[in-house]
Formats: structure tokens, sequence, C-alpha cells
């Protein structure tokens, strides 16, 4: 990993130890050997108050600039491998070096209540999302009582 890449990750890190959102979950990963992988991190995402995600905790993998759900979760905007389908995670379309990691998950908490329909990743999810709400929004809730906050 570059030098200018670890220090950004380094300052990402105290930044994020000092402030970050309450439930919210951030560290990088341990090598084998011990040592931190700052362009590995495991992640946590809150769902959001007073939302069909509110109560439930979601873990999330960040191999920067990626972030993917682990394990998969059911969304119109992650794909089934997990990916999360996010402007300012795609290198092509918003992501920039400049974006903190608070700015990444705060992001894909938003994503997780509101639905991006013009980039449907999952098929199943995206169908219901648009043909049947009620059960959408039922499939959500279970989903959050399988991932409960602690």
């Amino acid at each position: 990993m570059g030098t200018l890449c670890t220090t950004r990750l380094t300052e990402e890190r105290k930044n994020w130890r000092k402030d970050h959102p309450f439930g919210f979950v951030a560290r990088p990963v341990k090598t084998p050997q011990g040592a931190l992988d700052l362009k590995k991190w495991d992640c946590a995402i809150p769902g959001k108050d007073r939302t069909i995600w509110e109560g439930g905790l979601f873990k999330l993998e960040m191999h920067f600039p990626d972030g993917k759900f682990v394990p998969a979760l059911f969304h119109p905007n992650v794909y089934p491998s997990g990916t999360v389908c996010l402007s300012i995670l795609n290198e092509e379309e918003g992501w920039r070096p400049a974006i903190t990691i608070k700015e990444l998950l705060v992001g894909i908490q938003m994503l997780l209540d509101e639905v991006n329909p013009d980039s449907p990743a999952q098929a199943d999810a995206y169908g219901l999302f648009k043909k049947d709400r009620q059960a959408y929004d039922k499939k959500i809730r279970q989903v959050v009582k399988e991932n409960p906050a602690p």
C-alpha cells in the first residue's frame, strides 16, 4: 500500500476514534502477524431511527474503496455478493479519496431506507420493492430481526 494511502487511512482511523456516529463501528482488520491492515476494515452500520431498518446492525467489510455486506443483505441496491451499489463507492462515478469513512458509512446507512430505483443490483429485492411494498417492508423487518443491534 502506498505511503499516501497509509497516511490517509491512519488519519481516518484517528479521526474515527475521536468522533464517529453513535452505533456505527469501523476498525481496521488485524493481519495474522498482528499488524493493522488499513486497507481492510470491519464495520457495522445501524439501521436509521424511525425507518423499517431501525433496531438492526448490519456488518460490512470495507476494502477501500469497496464496501460489502457480510452476509449479503436483501436490498435493491446491494448485489447478491453483498457489494453495495452506491456512487460514492464507485471510482468511476462519485468516489474520491477525500471522502471520509464517516461519510461512506452514513451514505450507506441512508441508502438502506432511501432505495435508488435507477440503480438496481438485486433482482428479487428490486422486484418486491417495486411490486409489493408491504411485502418488501415485511421482509426488511425480518432482516432486521436476524441482524439485531446489541
